[in-house]
């Protein structure tokens, strides 16, 4: 598995020098509250009672969504489902809600271009949105060392790092539960440190040591 992991990381990391002008690309980071880098066993124990809470990340390298230049700039989706968010993504569950955080160094127009963004990629984590916030965002990826890390104000903070030998506890770990947006090349990994300390969802939670998080790259037409 982790001869597996290391060749999904140098495919990922082969695939961020790759944009053109025509493209919104860039990395992207999630985290839940169960575990996606386990075995059915693992995940069996967790259904119905955990990752019903989750943290999608996008940081936008570079491109235009909407007729509008989003290069550089970031936004963080918090959601709460109703049910696990399992094998169907968001399709698992009967209802989400979400906080957005946009990037605060954005214009107006760049803002809305976020919100719109956040609605087409997040798909029905983003069709509940309950807040729309702008904040200092801090999203990024070392694809070389698949170490990442996202601060959202005071509100969200992650940080993530590849999967190694001593994570694999039952030694049938696999990437169990694909990831919860459309994303290019990804690599599941273990959240070191994954809060939410924001208001808007009825809830706050922090999942600390867990092998819950994926580190991806996107690029959408």
């Amino acid at each position: 598995m982790l001869r597996t992991l290391a060749l999904a990381a140098a495919v990922l990391l082969s695939t961020g020098s790759l944009a053109t002008a025509s493209q919104v690309q860039g990395i992207y980071l999630e985290s839940r509250t169960c575990q996606v880098y386990t075995g059915p066993c693992f995940a069996n124990a967790e259904s119905g009672l955990a990752g019903k809470e989750a943290i999608l990340a996008w940081h936008i390298d570079n491109g235009e969504f909407a007729g509008v230049d989003v290069s550089g700039l970031s936004l963080v989706l918090v959601v709460k489902a109703s049910n696990t968010l399992g094998h169907q993504g968001f399709d698992s569950a009967d209802s989400v809600r979400s906080v957005l955080l946009v990037d605060s160094r954005a214009t107006a127009e760049q803002r809305a271009a976020l919100v719109e963004f956040a609605r087409t990629y997040g798909g029905k984590g983003a069709a509940r949105i309950v807040r729309v916030d702008a904040q200092p965002l801090h999203v990024d990826l070392d694809l070389a060392k698949l170490e990442g890390t996202v601060e959202a104000g005071e509100e969200v903070k992650l940080s993530t790092r590849k999967a190694r030998q001593g994570d694999c506890i039952c030694s049938n770990e696999v990437a169990y539960y694909p990831p919860l947006a459309q994303v290019e090349q990804f690599v599941p990994g273990v959240t070191l440190e994954g809060e939410f300390r924001g208001r808007g969802l009825g809830t706050q939670w922090s999942t600390p040591e867990s092998r819950s998080a994926y580190m991806a790259t996107f690029r959408y037409e």
